[in-house]
Formats: C-alpha cells, sequence, structure tokens
C-alpha cells in the first residue's frame, strides 16, 4: 500500500471515467490511447501546467498547493468524500495517534450496547473489525463471535462467509462495494496505521471480489443506509443502518446502530428474535 502508487492509481481512476462530453470538451473522434480523459485535457480544465498535473499523478503531491487540489478536483468531478480523499493522501501522513488497533470497549459502551433491546449494535474498529456487539445483532447478522478474532471483521463477514451473502442476497454487492467504499475512506482518515494497510492486503489477496471492488477506487464514507435481509428464522427483514463516529474512541471507528421501522413486519421480526 505504497502512498505515491494510491494517490497515481487513483487520479488515473477518476480521470479514466470521465469523457470529453462529460466535461464540456469536443471529442473530434478517433481512436483514443487512454480511457477518459488525457492529461493535458485534465491539466487544462484545472488551470494548472501539465507539468504540475503530472507531478501529481506520479504520486508528488508534497509541494501542489491546496488551491491546485481543489482545482483538480474539481475538473475530475470528485464528490465531497473524493475530494476530502485526495486531499489527505496528497500530503505526507501525519504520525497516526492510537494506530494499535484495540480490542477493548469501554465500560460505558458496553453498558450502551446491552441497552438496545430492539436495536441490533455493534461496536466497529479502525480496521472493521467487531469488537463489540448485543445479542440481537448475533442474532441478525449471525454467530460471528465464534470467530476467531482475526477474521471477526466486517470485510470477512461480507466476503468470506457465505451467511452473510445469503442474508444480502441481490443485495450483497451493494454492501460490499459500500464496505469496501468505506475502508478507502478510512485508509485517507488514518494514513500511517500500518494494521490498516495489512488488513486491506490481506482482504485483496484472499478473496478476488473484494480485489476487483479495491482496483475500482470506490470512495464514499458509510452514511445512512438501507438493507433489505432474508433472514433464515423471521425471513425478510428491512433495517435502517447509522454509523456514529465516537471520536473519543481512537481505536474504534464508530457504533453502529440498525433499527427497523416502527409498528412495521421487520419491527415485529426484531422482536421475535430478541425474544428467542
Amino acid at each position: 500500500m505504497d502512498d505515491r502508487t494510491e494517490l497515481s492509481e487513483f487520479l488515473k481512476s477518476r480521470r479514466a471515467r470521465l469523457r470529453p462530453e462529460d466535461v464540456g470538451l469536443r471529442d473530434y473522434g478517433g481512436v483514443r490511447r487512454v480511457a477518459g480523459l488525457r492529461r493535458e485535457e485534465l491539466a487544462r480544465l484545472a488551470g494548472v501546467s501539465i507539468a504540475h498535473y503530472t507531478r501529481l499523478e506520479q504520486g508528488k503531491g508534497d509541494s501542489v498547493s491546496d488551491e491546485i487540489l481543489d482545482a483538480v478536483g474539481a475538473a475530475l468531478l470528485l464528490d465531497t468524500d473524493e475530494l476530502a480523499y485526495l486531499q489527505r493522501i496528497a500530503r505526507r501522513p501525519a504520525p497516526c495517534a492510537g494506530a494499535t488497533a484495540s480490542s477493548e470497549v469501554p465500560p460505558s459502551l458496553r453498558y450502551l450496547l446491552k441497552s438496545f433491546v430492539m436495536t441490533p449494535a455493534l461496536v466497529v474498529g479502525r480496521h472493521t473489525q467487531i469488537v463489540g456487539w448485543n445479542q440481537l445483532a448475533v442474532a441478525v447478522f449471525g454467530d460471528f463471535p465464534a470467530l476467531p478474532e482475526n477474521r471477526r471483521t466486517f470485510s470477512h463477514l461480507l466476503f468470506t462467509e457465505p451467511y452473510l451473502r445469503e442474508l444480502h442476497r441481490t443485495g450483497w454487492e451493494r454492501a460490499a462495494r459500500e464496505h469496501v467504499a468505506h475502508l478507502r475512506v478510512l485508509l485517507g482518515r488514518y494514513r500511517g496505521d500500518s494494521g490498516l494497510a495489512a488488513h486491506i492486503d490481506h482482504m485483496r489477496q484472499l478473496n478476488a471480489d473484494f480485489a476487483r471492488m479495491w482496483a475500482e477506487h470506490p470512495v464514499a464514507q458509510v452514511r445512512s443506509r438501507a438493507y433489505v435481509l432474508h433472514h433464515p428464522v423471521v425471513g425478510e427483514l428491512t433495517l435502517h443502518g447509522e454509523l456514529i463516529k465516537l471520536p473519543d474512541e481512537p481505536a474504534c471507528c464508530g457504533l453502529d446502530l440498525f433499527a427497523a421501522e416502527p409498528d412495521s413486519a421487520s419491527e415485529q421480526a426484531l422482536r421475535k428474535l430478541g425474544s428467542l
């Protein structure tokens, strides 16, 4: 996970997805030797010299100003998450506080997890490891506590556990891609965290689907989302998820909560699972 390579490949992937007509340029036809925009076209759109942009795409971002990064981001039509990621990976990583992931969950968080009677709840670490949970989360998402600790991650659950793939069914591809995109956000946020980089490299080698999605360079922070699950006990279950950041817990990425619509069949299904 070389920083220069990551910056270079990210910019190339975003340039490749744009066609001249997407950004108001005239396409004179003929065979284009590169997918998407040429470097000189992108540089012209951003209002920077081709030399400046070429250095940036070679992974040499340290001397590039914030104004140039913003201009390049605008020319590439980056969204908010993608621009934030570009700004992070273009700079030398600062020392990563609390870089060693811990499986310790503070008592206050453990008490909070148990208090959620109708809400599957998880505490997720910065390597996507599941470090805390309540019983309803286990009832919905399977017996992940029985997995070895080094495989008790959302990455492993989604990409190597048949139960999770069957739980999502046709929605698996979307859920998996959202997860990979969020991992890239974490990579930008926790630069210098060797454990996170090692986790990503491990998953790329372990699973072809993960490697395929990672190579596409998706970048998107997990926000509100809804999943239609197919539970083996209660049938179809629609849950709405929220990932809440825990900024005061450096080893924990967030508190992941799932809820059903009030008075819905899914809420009744959660109630049944909670009573088993």
